[in-house]
């Protein structure tokens, strides 16, 4: 073993009071890449899907964030974009960070509400400008390959009712899928971060992390999971994801929400916060020690919990500017290649608002990270035994000299925290991180494989 388990200090990094604001030039110029990158393309409309899951594009672009309702953001060459919304979301859409109309149509609204004057869609989109000679564009939340549809740019994934009605106005052959514009890892305008936007991750993650360690240094074995989770104490920003929380049997699902069921001593525990731009994630032994767990499992550490940290490590480490993600896939399958182990997602991907953009890490894969992307250490090894799993899920930037220097100018407390952060990776737990690389959380790298010893965590020897 190069690790070894060693009471460690963990720092308090601190808690950022306010959050880094976005300012309406910022989302002007977003627009104008988007208007440019239309251009390029040969699109005149470029048509955003955003529902309360599915909202980060809409978001980025316009800083409009829907809820309990469809919207639309529709955006034509030469025009004022439109928004679209049900009855709940037309305040918000009339705030929104650029300048737009703002359209109701009430069926994007809640069952039961009235509709009695719906016009038909297809008019409000003519009305919005699109037209039978147009070449549009529509983003929703996914784009496809060959690999899974013969002709994957005309398979939209947002709902059928929209589909058709554009569909109807512009042809079949001019609509097309184009999330890929905002969403692709090396291309999709979200894939680079600025600034202030990356501050705003980092507020995030400080808090998200936060919460995950109250949870993992106040656990005891008789609470409920509902007192439990009760210990994130949640800042109440956005939401990327359910919080997660389970303990015994229902933790190997993964995804559970906490219920009434009381914690006991042995049990393996997974649980995850995520807000916008940031997710923290633990799982482990409700233990004290090796002794506390199950027959068969006392060697945890040395079969899962200690590859799983040094697989981590190698993460942290090889991680960087022009570093392609076939790279970062390769050093992971490694080490964790063995199908005891069973990776079963891409380990690391882009993150933003929603918590996976998209990622570069795949067997393989050529493309590089880049300098201002936001990204996530996400290994998990789904063992399906009675080891259960391990994971130290949180997230990073990456800076060029220029940017790193434009953060710190721009947000010196939040680069305090990120040098006091680097130099706990690098002095205490032996994690030798690039230059570029800046940790966003308070649990930056730390990782206690049993949760009634929060305080014991595995140490590069």
């Amino acid at each position: 073993m190069k690790v070894d388990l060693r009471k460690v200090d963990l720092p308090e990094f601190g808690l950022p009071k306010a959050c880094p604001g976005l300012d309406h030039d910022m989302h002007r110029a977003r627009l104008g890449r988007l208007r440019d990158r239309m251009r390029q393309q040969g699109l005149t409309v470029f048509v955003i899907y955003a529902d309360r899951e599915h909202f980060a594009n809409m978001a980025y672009l316009a800083g409009v964030d829907p809820r309990f309702e469809e919207s639309l953001l529709i955006i034509r060459e030469g025009g004022d974009p439109v928004i679209i919304t049900g009855p709940e979301n037309q305040g918000p859409a009339r705030k929104s960070a650029i300048d737009a109309d703002v359209v109701l149509y009430p069926p994007f609204g809640l069952l039961g509400q009235d509709r009695s004057q719906t016009r038909p869609l297809k008019d409000i989109l003519r009305e919005a400008g699109i037209g039978p000679t147009d070449r549009v564009g529509v983003a929703g939340w996914k784009y496809f390959t060959s690999a899974e549809f013969p002709e994957p740019e005309f398979v939209l994934e947002i709902p059928s009712f929209i589909a058709e009605a554009l569909r109807d106005i512009a042809g079949s052959a001019n609509v097309v899928n184009a999330t890929a514009v905002l969403m692709h890892c090396r291309d999709g305008l979200r894939a680079s971060n600025e600034i202030d936007q990356l501050a705003q991750f980092e507020f995030a993650a400080s808090h998200s992390s936060q919460a995950i360690r109250r949870v993992l240094f106040g656990l005891k074995a008789g609470m409920t999971e509902f007192e439990a989770a009760a210990l994130m104490a949640s800042i109440q920003y956005p939401l990327n994801c359910h919080p997660m929380l389970s303990s015994g049997a229902r933790a190997y699902l993964g995804l559970g929400s906490p219920s009434g069921r009381r914690l006991a001593l042995g049990d393996p525990f997974t649980c995850a916060l995520g807000l916008w731009g940031s997710l923290t994630c633990r799982a482990g032994w409700l233990a004290r020690s090796a002794d506390d767990l199950p027959d068969g499992t006392k060697d945890y550490v040395e079969r899962l919990a200690a590859p799983f940290y040094l697989t981590a490590l190698d993460w942290y480490e090889a991680m960087g500017i022009g570093v392609s993600g076939g790279t970062i896939d390769a050093l992971v399958r490694k080490r964790l290649g063995d199908p005891f182990f069973n990776l079963v997602l891409n380990p690391g991907h882009l993150i933003h608002y929603d918590e996976w953009l998209d990622t570069p890490v795949y067997p393989g894969g050529q493309i590089a990270f880049t300098s201002h992307q936001a990204i996530q250490l996400d290994i998990i090894p789904a063992t399906g035994t009675a080891y259960f799993t391990s994971n130290m899920e949180e997230g990073i930037a990456l800076l060029d000299a220029e940017g790193r220097r434009a953060f710190a100018d721009r947000h010196p407390e939040a680069w305090a925290r990120v040098q006091h952060r680097r130099a706990f990776m690098s002095d205490v737990l032996g994690i030798r991180l690039r230059p570029e690389v800046l940790p966003f959380s308070n649990l930056c790298g730390y990782l206690a494989p049993f949760f009634l010893a929060p305080e014991v965590a595995l140490v590069r020897c």
